[in-house]
């Protein structure tokens, strides 16, 4: 993840320099997680990017017009397009070097704030009031997903700060302490210490500060000279060094300091192109891009049908006092009836506390008829209210199921698992195929490793394959799930021994990397015997619930 504190910071000036005091002229949906938005500055049409992808967040200025995406009635959008379009972006700043852009506007309906979080799968564009309330966001997460809930309604909470040291203030000896007590290599113990430190920014840090990237010691007091020149004083200075790093010519790293650790790497002319190339040269270098590219618009169609059917599902659920008026205004109209002239388009009557209630009426409808009229809404609206939550649930469950699938694809690792993601969408009802037969595809059967400790490990990487790992576990072997994401089902049979806890960290660490939170320096990982685990009844192949598991928090790590 190279969008970390420091590009961050880099993002806010150069946005700030380029956009600020600029005309929002349109808002477009690029995908179901990234927006688009068109800013007239500086005399000329400028372009940003806002993406809350977990494999790929990020904020940008684009060289040219994002593509418009499907048109989605996604909330977020709709309410941009309301507050924001035709209006002001006032400025771009970061929020307490964290990874989080702040852009405050100002449009028709008065003052907003649009917060970008770039963290990994956590990302999310958020929408808020002035008071700092949550209007919208592109990804809502409930207090069943996590302890920090982002609804509308509710009083928007940053990320709880992280327990780190500040670099500004450490000392030699009390870096010497925190590095003494982590764990892992160099590098890692230098990001589990200090505030704002990312895996890049560590290894950069220690080769300017030994000459060896991968140096497993060094002075303390030349890696705070070193971390303190990059996240204290180039940010000050404003001294940024926009650079891509290069692998065989290809791009495969960005920063916004120069990557001297780095064999091969040259400048960018800022931070965005630097973004840019990274972003097109991993495009490109992707096996099975192509295909995968192909299925992954399929998905995105799925996904914009399944929140099409939400938004209009919770549409119609109405509030009870709502519904109740409406059976209201058609018992006012018969007893009113005799009253009501022919053609007649509105019925204004006396409330029962003397307010006038007007009740607008079909002119080319009869009084009974226009009673029905309402008496028959009244009913679709208890109707929506009866089954309106069991509507949800199901879109819920076949967005999850999408969701999954968008991981199979990403964590592909041949042709045949591609096809794999088709069939199941094809299977699904969400792609049409000349054929009534659904397409035949060689399905691999899940992923077996035998541990040191002689025990056995069943790694389910698509959808059938997580059913076929809980097909195969007996009750009191251990079942682990990235909590709270799309994965894979991991299987570790114990056979009745107990396993040993390191070996439980290990299984889950690759419980992390099959799933969308691979690429994450860490990742939180569910573990609870087979016997809590159970199949969600009527939902998709892998889709399950389950108890008494706790919590590990790891490194997601093939199983080798």
């Amino acid at each position: 993840m190279y969008f970390d504190a420091l590009t961050t910071a880099a993002m806010a000036a150069e946005l700030q320099a380029t956009l600020a005091g600029g005309k929002v002229q349109d808002i477009v949906l690029v995908d179901m997680l990234t927006l688009g938005m068109e800013i007239y500055a500086q005399h000329e049409r400028q372009y940003l990017l806002l993406s809350a992808q977990p494999g790929n967040a990020r904020v940008q200025r684009l060289s040219t017009k994002p593509r418009r995406g499907p048109e989605a009635p996604l909330p977020i959008l709709l309410l941009l397009r309301k507050y924001v379009r035709g209006g002001r972006l006032l400025g771009v700043a970061q929020r307490d070097f964290e990874r989080i852009l702040s852009f405050e506007l100002v449009g028709p309906e008065g003052p907003v704030t649009l917060l970008a979080e770039i963290m990994g799968r956590r990302s999310n564009l958020i929408l808020l009031s002035p008071e700092g309330v949550v209007m919208e966001a592109i990804k809502r997460v409930t207090p069943e997903q996590s302890r920090r809930p982002v609804q509308p309604g509710r009083p928007y909470e940053p990320p709880p700060p992280l327990q780190k040291a500040s670099v500004a203030s450490l000392t030699p000896a009390r870096l010497t302490a925190l590095l003494a007590a982590g764990e892992g290599s160099l590098s890692r113990r230098l990001v589990d210490a200090v505030a704002g430190m990312s895996p890049l920014l560590a290894r950069e840090v220690i080769f300017r500060a030994t000459g060896n990237a991968g140096a497993e010691s060094a002075d303390p007091a030349q890696l705070l000279a070193a971390g303190r020149a990059l996240l204290v004083e180039m940010p000050q200075n404003g001294a940024w060094a926009p650079t891509v790093g290069l692998e065989e010519d290809v791009v495969t790293a960005y920063a916004p300091y120069e990557l001297t650790h780095m064999a091969a790497h040259r400048a960018a002319p800022c931070m965005s192109v630097a973004i840019e190339e990274f972003v097109e040269a991993q495009g490109s270098s992707e096996p099975y891009a192509e295909a995968k590219d192909r299925v992954h618009k399929m998905i995105e169609a799925a996904r914009e049908r399944e929140a099409r059917r939400r938004t209009a599902i919770a549409r119609d659920i109405r509030p009870e006092e709502e519904a109740a008026h409406l059976r209201e205004m058609g018992e006012w109209i018969l007893a009113y009836a005799s009253q009501i002239r022919r053609r007649q388009e509105e019925l204004v009557v006396e409330g029962l506390e003397g307010e006038a209630l007007h009740i607008k009426l079909d002119p080319e409808r009869s009084p009974a008829e226009n009673a029905q009229r309402y008496f028959r809404e009244y009913d679709n609206a208890r109707a929506a209210a009866r089954e309106g939550p069991r509507r949800l649930a199901e879109v819920d469950r076949a967005l999850a199921r999408i969701a999954q699938w968008e991981t199979d694809l990403k964590l592909a690792e041949n042709r045949g698992e591609i096809d794999q993601v088709r069939a199941e969408l094809v299977e699904a009802g969400y792609v049409r195929t000349k054929s009534r037969r659904l397409p035949k595809v060689a399905v691999a059967g899940p992923k077996r490793i035998e541990t040191e400790e002689g025990f056995v490990v069943w790694i389910g990487r698509s959808s059938r394959q997580n059913a076929a790992v809980l097909e195969r576990a007996a009750p009191l072997d251990l079942w682990f799930h990235v909590h709270g994401l799309p994965g894979g089902h991991i299987v570790l049979v114990t056979g009745g021994r107990p396993a040993p806890e390191a070996l439980i960290q290990r299984v889950a660490g690759v419980a992390a990397y099959y799933s969308a939170a691979r690429g994450e320096p860490r990742a939180e990982v569910d573990v609870t015997e087979r016997r809590n685990v159970r199949p969600i009844p009527g939902a998709g192949p892998g889709q399950v619930t389950y108890r008494g598991e706790r919590t590990l928090v790891v490194t997601p790590a093939p199983l080798c």
